[in-house]
């Protein structure tokens, strides 16, 4: 692989939980990726960005609806056949605003997968199943776009994925397998486990240069 390129929303930008600041490089997952790839034939791009999601548009801020810009996103960067594309989508989708069920928005990220191979069919495509939202994320102090529902939706996202992945014959992680969001936020992941997280795409990325 030349380029990974990993396309997802603020836990790929690096958000730090509690203070809209990004953490530096070597602290986010995508900049521990990169490190652990040093030596290797392989660079990775950042393509992070605060409440993007699969296909809805925010009401709130522009820019944000992943099938919009993933198509702009390919052509700046113009993935080969030894590239892999990484999309980790989900979470925003799960807002209330949206009213998205699990396959609603499973069904967005195969509508990316399939712009994916709309520009090449050679280039490896990884779908990452976000982590769970927490429990309280919901709650007065935290963050208020979302609700009840949106844990529950959350946590069901990983089987409608895989569905996708399968269907798409695309490989597949799932993110809430390794890492958790912060108490801080109930939102983004710490230090701690961008680094567990950044850890298990690295050995998905030996595995997929084996098989």
């Amino acid at each position: 692989m030349k380029q990974v390129i990993c396309f997802g929303d603020s836990n790929t930008f690096g958000y730090i939980p509690g203070t809209g600041k990004r953490y530096p490089w070597g602290k986010r997952w995508t900049s521990i990726l990169s490190e652990k790839l040093a030596g290797t034939d392989s660079r990775v791009v950042e393509e992070g960005l605060v409440g993007r999601t699969t296909i809805f548009e925010d009401p709130l801020r522009d820019g944000r609806c992943g099938v919009k810009l993933l198509p702009v996103i390919l052509e700046t960067h113009a993935p080969s056949d030894e590239d892999l594309v990484v999309i980790m989508l989900g979470t925003n989708d799960c807002k209330a605003i949206y009213g998205a069920s699990p396959e609603v928005i499973a069904k967005g990220v195969g509508r990316l997968v399939r712009q994916v191979k709309a520009y090449s069919d050679k280039v490896k495509i990884l779908i990452i199943s976000p982590i769970h939202l927490g429990e309280n994320v919901w709650k007065e102090g935290f963050d208020p776009e979302f609700d009840g529902n949106s844990v529950e939706i959350s946590k069901k996202l990983a089987a409608e994925y895989r569905k996708i992945s399968r269907a798409e014959n695309t490989y597949f992680l799932d993110a809430s397998e390794f890492a958790v969001p912060s108490k801080t936020d109930e939102e983004h992941m710490d230090e701690d486990n961008h680094s567990r997280l950044a850890s298990a795409v690295y050995e998905k990325i030996r595995a997929i240069r084996c098989a």
